[in-house]
């Protein structure tokens, strides 16, 4: 195996970076986009990119050219070339950057060759949220209107802003405004998805999508920051404590029907990883109730030295009146007669699965609290829980009814933007905020996390998942070759030690096979298997320090150690992303 492979999975190079400086300016090309634009160290802008997107909302990767340099004491010059392409349709796009010690202009020109389709294109602009989240805020509208207000504490599940030409935040002594022009920009809460910004991004949701740039047609847009020191004593934004006493959350592994008639003859595979639970998913609108409850069911009985808890997708038809008590009655009869006994069942009707954007009409369903309501009546098992099988956003946006509910639950997943292998160690930023605002919404119920692993197994935002044959870093995709890497075991303590202090009943870190599973196909283990089994042994054990920061991640459980090496550079004592846990 060769070194990029056993830390990433792929052979596949990590994005080329390259760090300029202007005086006391700083910033990273990356992919033709702009990364962390510091002054003086504080970092204004955490990235500028100019991108396209399909009609599954999966990012087009484009073809760069060299990257064109001019520089001076007073101003660098860059200019790349870059192609999108759709199809058998393009979009030839010149960038072109000019940076001064008190400003940035970051222009771009795209030429569409063919009728390009596309959900985006343009220029999206991310603030970092450390430093942000409930700090002050000046938004120009397009009248030349300023409204007062401030980036969002707790998650917004729609737009903060929207009309937005410019915006002004501060950091560190410095005012920064950000004009915007060539489209209508508005603003949504990217933690939602577990980045760790405020995204400005260009066409309205509201407006149909996906549209088309019509062959010859051009676009232009631009974004121009600048920057200058004030004298305003700095905000001092609120953090919202972690729970006190936090025990770490019992494991459990997804398991589905096909994954559950394997380990019938390989039960030992799951006994070395040593689960507290079974995540039992099943399907509704995949047909064949009985045969997906008899599988799970003889796995029970085969080994019935964990609790098998039941995820439960629902199809309710398309009528929003029709009374969802019969569905559920003939589902729970099927799970009786398979000889199924959950600990505890989740019930997500299927529409739900997909999200609903801002601007759009929400899907055919019947009131979620009387589908928990006939869910609990229907099943009688001794939890009943609710949330979404998807992921923050179809939570925050349709909020489970808690007083049905004895615990909630949604999954994670940090290539949902964003594949770089950066963006997905700074999600571990946003998942504290993430459960904060979970809990503010479900108060002191149990909460489940999970599954929460790199590769995404079902797109809420599109028809698919995006296919990824050839193993790249490629958002939204089922399959993520890092997963299997030494990437994948510090992405997985990462996470865990980003949970550990809130409160969190349950975690499901992966599944028990396939691209995203524990087991190999040959029964050997992946390296974050390593870990899961580790951290699986810590149920219950409470949590002492639990810190992800500066390129670690660090989780001390009880008398038993936890450090990875978040990073691609050997860092205090561990290889890239190699991690330890020492103690007993």
């Amino acid at each position: 195996m060769s070194g990029l492979a056993a830390l990433y999975g792929t052979d596949e190079p990590p994005e080329d970076r390259r760090r300029y400086q202007l005086g006391p300016v700083s910033f990273e090309l990356c992919g033709g986009a702009v990364r962390y634009l510091s002054v003086n160290g504080n970092e204004l802008v955490r990235r500028i990119a100019f991108l396209a997107r399909d009609r599954d909302w999966g990012t087009l990767a484009p073809t760069l050219g060299p990257v064109e340099e001019d520089a001076d004491k007073k101003r660098l010059r860059l200019a790349i070339s870059m192609r999108f392409e759709n199809g058998d349709a393009g979009l030839d796009t010149r960038l072109t950057l000019t940076l001064r010690p008190e400003g940035l202009d970051f222009e771009a020109e795209g030429i569409a060759t063919g009728d390009f389709e596309t959900n985006r294109a343009g220029f999206t602009i991310l603030h970092p949220i450390t430093g942000q989240a409930g700090a002050p805020v000046t938004v120009v509208h397009s009248d030349g209107v300023a409204e007062e207000g401030t980036f969002p504490e707790a998650i917004a599940p729609w737009q903060p802003f929207m009309d937005i030409a410019a915006i002004t935040h501060h950091v560190g002594g410095l005012s920064c405004t950000c004009r915007l022009e060539g489209d209508v920009f508005e603003m949504e809460d990217q933690r939602q998805w577990g980045d760790a910004s405020f995204k400005t991004y260009n066409r309205p949701l509201a407006l149909p999508w996906p549209y088309r740039i019509g062959d010859g047609e051009t676009i232009r847009q631009a974004v121009r920051l600048s920057w200058q020191e004030e004298k305003r004593a700095p905000t001092t934004v609120r953090s919202s404590p972690a729970m006190a006493d936090a025990g770490f959350p019992e494991t459990a592994i997804l398991v589905t029907p096909a994954h559950a008639r394997r380990a019938i003859e390989r039960l030992d595979e799951i006994r070395a990883i040593g689960p507290q639970r079974l995540l039992c998913h099943v399907d509704a609108s995949r047909g064949d109730l009985a045969g997906q409850f008899a599988a799970l069911a003889k796995l029970q009985d085969a080994a019935p030295g964990y609790l098998y808890d039941l995820e439960m997708i629902a199809d309710f038809g398309d009528d929003p009146d029709a009374d969802p008590a019969g569905p559920l009655r003939a589902y729970a009869s099927a799970m009786r007669d398979a000889g199924l006994r959950p600990a505890s069942v989740m019930v997500c009707p299927s529409v739900d699965r997909q999200s609903t954007p801002p601007g759009s009409a929400w899907p055919a369903c019947p009131p979620l609290d009387l589908i928990h309501a006939a869910a609990r009546k229907a099943f009688g098992a001794p939890l009943m829980g609710g949330g979404m099988a998807s992921f923050f956003p179809e939570f925050n946006r349709k909020r489970p009814p808690v007083t049905h509910l004895d615990f909630v639950s949604h999954s994670l997943c940090p290539i949902v933007h964003d594949a770089g292998d950066l963006a997905v160690m700074e999600t571990l930023e946003a998942v504290p905020q993430i459960a904060r605002s979970a809990r503010a919404i479900i108060g002191e119920r149990p909460y489940r996390i999970g599954p929460a692993t790199i590769a995404m197994r079902q797109n809420p935002y599109g028809a698919r998942t995006i296919p990824n044959p050839e193993g790249r870093r490629v958002p939204m995709a089922d399959d993520d070759p890092r997963h299997r890497a030494r990437f994948g075991a510090a992405y997985v303590l990462g996470l865990a030690a980003a949970l550990a202090p809130e409160g969190i009943a349950v975690w499901t870190p992966g599944e028990l096979y396939g691209p995203r599973g524990l087991v190999r196909d040959d029964g050997g283990w992946h390296p974050l298997t390593h870990v899961v089994a580790a951290l699986a042994a810590c149920a219950g054990v409470s949590v002492a320090q639990a810190t992800v920061g500066e390129g670690l991640a660090k989780l001390v459980l009880g008398e038993r150690r936890f450090t990875a090496n978040l990073t691609d550079a050997a860092l205090r004592g561990l290889e890239p992303y190699g991690w330890s846990g020492e103690g007993t």
